[in-house]
């Protein structure tokens, strides 16, 4: 089955797999060239698996280190990023799926007392399992079962990976933790975060304002920089900025040939500092990288267009 680099963007509008199979695998790398995988969420929940290297995941308003080894689970709709963590970079393994395939929209006990909680986030299962982990050997054992199924497609395969995914699932309920609600406080500040990152991937190609964003979340300037910096772990402003630049990347990748329209179709209405800029972040001009591309192994995958 495919295999796809992944590199999303705020709420992605990408379908993982189809509408019967809604599973599909990614592999992520993070390097000096494309150290972070932008704030974003998506209906389907995440399985991960680390294989190399090591870096911060910041999934709802948490921090987690993650290292070669460590498994990672990411609920439905839940905000998270990706930074690497040093020069080493990093790779990673994920199936991405929605918890439909694993009956969460059917009205049995193991929707109604497992499943549907989890996509709600009232069971909210353990996010990095870490090798010292109680659950970890089975979970470990289960992805790569996945991983041999995924890439043979034996006869009955999508019952294969459904039953290994409940297992996988399975493993890490007796570590949940059950919660009536989130408080009031976390939840406005990630519906701010996701208004504000949904505004700015729809928005980017044009002049945004530092002051139009803290309008849309009811902050000051000030509040809104500082909380914004506090749970995507860099300035607004160089967000945008990346964000920008990743566009204009994933654009050179696909072959277009005008380094001026594509800077001012990705909001850089000054052709030397998308210029200064593009070299400080990839290490060499635009039009160097362009010509560079077939060699790049696919490292700079298109953008999801829209929002997820």
């Amino acid at each position: 089955m495919e295999t796809s680099n992944l590199s999303p963007e705020q709420k992605e509008q990408a379908r993982h797999g189809g509408r019967l199979f809604p599973l599909k695998k990614y592999i992520t790398k993070l390097t000096d060239l494309h150290p972070s995988v932008a704030a974003h969420w998506h209906d389907e929940a995440e399985l991960t698996l680390i294989t190399e290297g090591n870096c911060t995941y910041h999934i709802h308003l948490d921090a987690y280190d993650a290292s070669a080894g460590d498994l990672l689970f990411v609920p439905p709709a839940e905000l998270h990023s990706i930074n690497m963590s040093d020069e080493t970079g990093m790779v990673s393994e994920t199936y991405v799926f929605h918890m439909d395939y694993l009956g969460a929209g059917i009205a049995d006990l193991c929707s109604v007392k497992y499943l549907t909680p989890i996509c709600r986030h009232t069971l909210v299962l353990p996010c990095v399992i870490h090798p010292d982990h109680p659950a970890y050997p089975a979970l470990l054992d289960l992805f790569l079962e996945m991983n041999r199924i995924y890439e043979t497609t034996p006869p009955g395969y999508e019952l294969l990976l459904k039953s290994r995914l409940l297992s996988a699932v399975a493993a890490l309920v007796p570590y949940k933790q059950e919660k009536s609600a989130r408080p009031q406080l976390e939840n406005e500040h990630t519906e701010k975060l996701k208004l504000a990152l949904e505004y700015i991937g729809e928005h980017y190609a044009e002049e945004i304002s530092i002051a139009r964003l803290a309008r849309l979340c009811y902050f000051s300037e000030y509040h809104f920089m500082r909380f914004f910096k506090k749970y995507i772990g860099i300035s607004c402003l160089e967000y945008i900025k990346n964000l920008r630049l990743e566009n204009a990347a994933a654009r050179l990748a696909k072959g277009e040939n005008s380094i001026l329209e594509i800077s001012m179709s990705c909001g850089f209405s000054n052709l030397s500092y998308f210029y200064r800029e593009f070299k400080k972040k990839y290490g060499m001009t635009p039009k160097k990288f362009a010509k560079n591309i077939p060699e790049s192994e696919g490292t700079v995958p298109p953008p999801y267009s829209g929002m997820l």
